[in-house]
């Protein structure tokens, strides 16, 4: 199998007309549908559908052209790479709220001063929106709290969170202390991320192990409302201390959780090396370097790494 091969195929798919992509290639038309015909032997399968009103891919070349303009673009970005002595490309990543609001600028300024000429996509939403979009392929790689549905990912385990009970200093029924257990939160009213949130499903575990059943006033998807709500004496939250990392804390007081087996489990996910290109390969490496630097200087609060 050949690039040639693959680039006559896609244009073939784009074009729906292998005398139009004949045109596009600047091929003769007999010599283009050879190809063709030697990569369905080679695949022992047919990828097009030919009719009188042109060509049409099977499920089969549905299938192979997705890998095939992948194969492509890879090609592409290497031979760039080359070409200009470094690494070029585009890399798409997608973090949660509370791990963009420590991972995000490091990540950014590490990849600017690393590799300049790759451009970097950050997407900021909900771990389980980030998952779907890595499904899709509209991500190259992400930070993601549960990958308990199987995928042909990779997945690296990259840091730990403690939890932490976050109130306004006049929530009358705050928990009192720099350290809190979950039984302590009986009666305060919290306002949390909603069912399908990650963190909630964690916390409604932990609740249900330790017998409590907790007074949720208020249910945010949004970190930035949350904390406003919080602030404004609404309810206290559950969060990584993370949460605090855009905002000053003078006027949230933060209570570790010491109950064992309550916190957050953060993990590197990527598609398979064989998919990712090399930007974005160099970029999972850029991430878990940052990640270990904002631990070991104390800028990741409660969080610790995971060995590999």
């Amino acid at each position: 199998m050949e690039l040639r091969q693959l680039r006559y195929f896609v244009k073939v798919c784009e074009m729906r007309s292998m005398g139009r992509a004949a045109v596009e290639l600047g091929v003769v038309t007999s010599a283009l549908s050879q190809q063709i015909s030697r990569l369905e032997g080679e695949l022992s399968t047919r990828l097009l559908l030919r009719g009188s009103t042109g060509v049409s891919p099977t499920d089969a070349g549905v299938a192979f052209l997705q890998q095939a303009q992948l194969t492509l673009r890879h090609a592409d970005e290497a031979v760039r790479a080359a070409q200009q002595a470094r690494l070029s490309g585009h890399v798409s990543v997608g973090l949660a709220p509370t791990t963009a609001s420590v991972l995000g600028l490091p990540l950014m300024q590490a990849m600017r001063a690393r590799y300049p000429d790759v451009r970097l996509h950050l997407v900021e939403s909900l771990s389980g929106n980030l998952a779907s979009l890595l499904q899709a392929r509209l991500l190259d790689l992400a930070v993601l709290f549960d990958t308990s549905t199987p995928h042909r990912w990779s997945i690296q385990p990259l840091l730990d969170e403690k939890l932490f009970v976050l109130a306004a200093t006049g929530l009358a029924r705050r928990p009192s202390g720099p350290k809190v257990k979950l039984a302590q939160l009986a009666g305060v009213p919290l306002i949390m991320p909603s069912a399908g949130h990650g963190l909630r499903a964690t916390l409604t575990a932990a609740f249900a192990r330790a017998r409590i059943v907790p007074d949720v006033v208020a249910e945010v998807d949004g970190l930035a409302l949350l904390m406003d709500a919080v602030r404004a004496g609404l309810g206290a939250t559950i969060q990584p201390g993370a949460a605090l990392a855009r905002q000053p804390a003078d006027d949230v007081l933060s209570s570790q959780i010491t109950d064992t087996h309550v916190g957050r489990r953060s993990l590197l996910v990527s598609l398979s090396d064989d998919e990712l290109s090399p930007a974005a390969l160099a970029a999972r490496v850029v991430m878990a370097d940052a990640a270990r630097t904002l631990v070991n200087e104390g800028r990741w609060p409660g969080a610790s790494l995971l060995e590999n």
